[in-house]
């Protein structure tokens, strides 16, 4: 077991032990927020023919050169093509289609004129100024190439993936499972929602913060509840939750008082200890287990620092276990807007958001940082890093930040 491990160290560890699923298939309506288990290649090209991007008359752009308004040029309209219809004649000298948006351009067309730059009548329309080649005209595969790549194997499916697939004609993807995780709070403190509040009580905030913080990851969640602050059955509950996931985590317990047990519980079932405390505040008291080739995460009870030590050390390792290919959060450098008073011994977690100013990216800090503090995660996008062994830190000093 490592005491006192780095917040790279910790990441590192457990992504070294990350396993990804097996694959399924799953029909594209379905497939939100999934991962893609394999890469993509273009079928068709987009657009799959030339098409209009405006209402107006293809044409020849070289029959309009000589146009002007006191010498306009007059085509004569052979037909009228709307999305969806197969034109019908080609364009020759002299000649010109009625087309709306989304049409094919007819053979012998190279340009597309505006209505809103014609005069008309049902048999002829007037050109009053030149109509370059090229103009107003959408190529066949100016989006996409067919036989092209264009998505990769470990790509979370958002909804323009969804778009992208089905503008290929697929109603199917293959997709990674998701893992399961089952999410244990320990505490003789807890209270479930509810039920009456009684004194030096609190309502169990973790279970569903911890929960929903992982299906929004994209792994499926089981809460299993709350468990008091008993080694047995903090043991026998973790056993239990074993066996119906992939992955457990817990919350509270992981400290040294005389009623943390998430060490001595994990021992008590032959899990092996990676790693106990990270250097970090919030969320030092964070731990991580293996048995049988499934992980026990552990993290604190203050719920501040149990939201800390999941994104900051679980979130990329539960990523790489969906199948994710981008799994670290992206790091900026980002401007404090307030100083921070303390020195930080430990690397320092602040919660806060992203303002930009004068085109400079600035850190402002969400007020409540306390351990047990969870409003501190609303209106919230960054998690500012302060370096172990800084000092007090003034306002307008450069540090890194990672996007949530």
């Amino acid at each position: 077991m490592r005491k006192q491990v780095s917040v790279g160290e910790a990441q590192e560890m457990l992504l070294n032990l990350a396993r990804i699923k097996e694959t399924e298939e799953v029909s594209v309506t379905n497939s939100m927020n999934r991962v893609l288990a394999c890469d993509i290649y273009a079928s068709i090209p987009i657009p799959p023919f030339n098409r209009s991007p405006l209402d107006g008359y293809a044409l020849r752009g070289e029959d309009t050169e000589k146009a002007s308004e006191e010498n306009p040029v007059v085509l004569r309209i052979t037909e009228e093509i709307y999305a969806g219809k197969t034109p019908e004649h080609v364009v020759l000298p002299g000649t010109a289609a009625k087309i709306l948006t989304g049409a094919p351009i007819p053979e012998g067309a190279n340009s597309v004129v505006r209505f809103e730059d014609t005069e008309w009548d049902s048999k002829y329309v007037r050109i009053s100024k030149p109509v370059k080649p090229d103009a107003n005209v959408i190529y066949e595969g100016e989006e996409l190439q067919k036989d092209s790549l264009i998505l990769k194997k470990g790509t979370l499916i958002t909804p323009a993936v969804m778009g992208l697939m089905a503008s290929q004609g697929i109603n199917t993807c293959g997709v990674y499972k998701k893992p399961r995780v089952a999410v244990i709070t320990t505490g003789s403190e807890l209270t479930d929602e509810g039920e009456k509040l009684c004194y030096g009580k609190i309502y169990n905030s973790n279970l569903y913060t911890i929960s929903g913080y992982i299906r929004n990851l994209g792994l499926e969640c089981v809460e299993i509840g709350n468990v008091e602050d008993d080694l047995n059955s903090i043991a026998s509950k973790i056993g239990e939750a074993l066996e119906i996931s992939d992955i457990v985590v817990t919350t509270g317990g992981a400290s040294v008082g005389d009623y943390d047990y998430a060490v001595s519980s994990l021992k008590k079932i032959g899990a092996e200890i990676i790693f106990w405390k990270v250097k970090m505040k919030p969320g030092m008291a964070t731990l991580a287990a293996q048995k049988d080739g499934k992980l026990i995460l552990g993290l604190s009870g203050n719920p501040g620092s149990a939201t800390l030590g999941l994104m900051r050390i679980m979130q990329p390792y539960l990523l790489k276990c969906c199948g994710r290919a981008e799994y670290m959060p992206e790091e900026i450098d980002v401007i404090l807007k307030s100083g921070v008073k303390k020195s930080s011994p430990s690397t320092r977690l602040l919660r806060g958001k992203l303002s930009v100013n004068n085109g400079q990216a600035f850190f402002e800090e969400n007020a409540g940082q306390g351990n047990g503090m969870i409003k501190s995660f609303l209106d919230f996008d960054l998690v500012g890093e302060i370096s172990a062994g800084s000092p007090p830190v003034p306002a307008g000093t450069m540090i890194k930040a990672y996007r949530y």
